[in-house]
């Protein structure tokens, strides 16, 4: 199997700058001044994400629904040294296509170009019945796969022209275990995860096509499990998905485009996409 080796997943992230998740000094500097916008930025992964690449010298650009959530993530970065000042919170419901588009303008409007998107939002599935492919109430499966489906495809086609104006773009879809399983009393979630997948293979063979000259990077990342909202009896970090991440982001031109990667370093198949076959670090 190929694999990326010296990402770090188990790292105290206080100890960032001796570090620096596994990436080399060039990679972690090219982080440095650029947008990413992170979905689902409140808590768990999207937090984790959206703290460290504040910590790198990124701009990040924080979204979710609860506003009160994203404030305690900006606020908690000073713990790391970074001045709140350099973070931008937006509220934003990313399955409704009005305020979606609404937070890409404000992102044109305050900055003109965005480097990234991350795509952490999602909802587990209501566990109202051990058989929901049977019994699922409707309105419940609508809810899932706006959240877990629409709302990503909503977030990258509002995100992608922010970006291709600059010749590349950098998408990460973070994806579930699940999207690979069958598991009893779970697939309206491994439905939506399966779709998702599809959905970042998919994107990225487009918009490669419609922009040949752009350096397009379009890919989804297995985080695992940790401790989040989703998740509360975890005892493990989300910090644990940062230095897969980090790499994705950081990668120079001639990138993977429409791959699939774990948080470990792994490098995954999913449908006709092989594995990628180079490391991601040099």
């Amino acid at each position: 199997m190929t694999a990326t080796v010296g990402l770090l997943e188990y790292c105290d992230p206080r100890d960032w700058s001796v570090h620096h998740f596994g990436l080399p000094a060039e990679r972690w500097n090219a982080l440095a001044g650029k947008v990413f916008w992170v979905t689902g930025a409140g808590t768990g992964f999207g937090a984790a994400i959206a703290t460290i690449l504040a910590v790198a010298g990124g701009r990040p650009v924080l979204t979710g629904r609860r506003r009160e959530k994203l404030e305690e993530t900006r606020e908690a970065m000073r713990g790391l040294g970074v001045d709140p000042a350099s973070v931008t919170v937006l509220s934003c419901d990313v399955r409704d296509e009005v305020q979606v588009a609404g937070a890409a303008d404000e992102i044109a409007n305050r900055f003109g170009i965005l480097s990234g998107l991350v795509v952490c939002a999602a909802l587990p599935q209501s566990r109202s019945t051990p058989w929901p492919l049977a019994d699922l109430r409707r309105e419940n499966w609508q809810s899932l796969l706006d959240s877990n489906l629409t709302a990503p495809w909503l977030t990258a086609r509002a995100a992608l022209p922010l970006m291709l104006g600059t010749g590349q773009a950098r998408v990460l879809l973070l994806t579930s275990e699940a999207g690979w399983a069958g598991t009893p009393g779970f697939g309206p979630y491994n439905v939506s995860k399966a779709a998702l997948n599809s959905l970042g293979a998919s994107l990225a063979a487009e918009t490669a096509a419609r922009h040949p000259a752009a350096d397009v990077q379009i890919n989804v990342l297995n985080p695992g499990e940790a401790r989040s909202e989703m998740n509360q009896g975890s005892t493990v970090s989300p910090y644990t998905a940062v230095a897969a991440t980090l790499a994705l982001l950081s990668h120079p031109p001639g990138g993977p485009n429409g791959r699939f990667f774990a948080r470990d370093g792994r490098h995954l198949e999913f449908a006709y996409s092989k594995a990628w076959e180079k490391s991601l670090l040099p």
